[in-house]
């Protein structure tokens, strides 16, 4: 099968990263072609930036060679509605694939993100996928998103702190990583703290994998129908729904 993995901001190191997660844990047969939009910024940091990012995410969609399956790897799940509107192959984010793992390891499952400007998206999604309840609570490391790339940051123990106060006072039993830019780290934070650490990457990766197999698609009714045939001025110039 063919995943593609659309890392939503223009960064390419950080797509690098992201391929590299998401060729690790992919089966033998599941062959992972990431990319990133030319168009959008180069970081997602809140409301303002996922608005300028939908239009380049969904060029990526509708320019796709035929994939199996679509894992949108930012973590705010950045244009996922817009993007289950425009196919209808298993879309998947990596914040609710993230989420739904931990729900299923742990009774309470802390969330340490980047911005805390992030925050209120984070907890906006928590609600609507209805984990709310299950989540200890989102914290902010305050590490920019483009940090993650930087090398001599000190991102990791940032991110460390985070999630020893999340363990420690909120009574998280699991943390999930709320940055697509994170996902190199997982494994060691793991051995660090020893509780299950989720990354919504590699998360993605192997839910999308498992529709495909299931052979489940998108639905096209309701919400999900494909968009009505209109001009879009400026941009997605003659857009053909599937």
């Amino acid at each position: 099968m063919r995943i593609l993995v659309i890392n939503p901001n223009t960064t390419s190191s950080m797509t690098d990263k992201i391929a590299a997660t998401a060729r690790a844990v992919a089966a033998s047969g599941s062959e992972i072609v990431a990319t990133q939009p030319a168009m959008g910024p180069v970081s997602i940091e809140g409301y303002y930036d996922e608005a300028f990012a939908v239009p380049g995410l969904i060029g990526e969609i509708r320019s796709a060679d035929s994939p199996d399956a679509i894992v949108l790897a930012c973590f705010d799940d950045t244009g996922l509605d817009a993007a289950r509107c425009a196919t209808d192959v298993p879309v998947i984010g990596i914040g609710e694939a993230g989420y739904h793992f931990a729900s299923m390891v742990a009774n309470r499952f802390g969330v340490v993100t980047t911005l805390s400007r992030s925050v209120p998206a984070l907890e906006h999604n928590l609600m609507r996928y209805g984990l709310a309840a299950r989540c200890a609570g989102v914290r902010a490391s305050d590490v920019p998103v483009l940090d993650l790339e930087r090398e001599g940051s000190d991102a990791r123990d940032r991110i460390a702190a985070e999630i020893e106060l999340s363990l420690t006072l909120d009574r998280a039993e699991a943390i999930v990583l709320g940055c697509a830019g994170m996902t190199d780290l997982a494994r060691a934070l793991e051995e660090q703290f020893q509780v299950p650490v989720i990354d919504g990457v590699a998360s993605a990766v192997k839910l999308a994998e498992s529709m495909v197999s299931l052979g489940i698609k998108t639905s096209r009714r309701g919400g999900y129908a494909p968009p009505g045939r209109k001009t879009y001025r400026g941009i997605l110039q003659d857009y053909q729904p599937q």
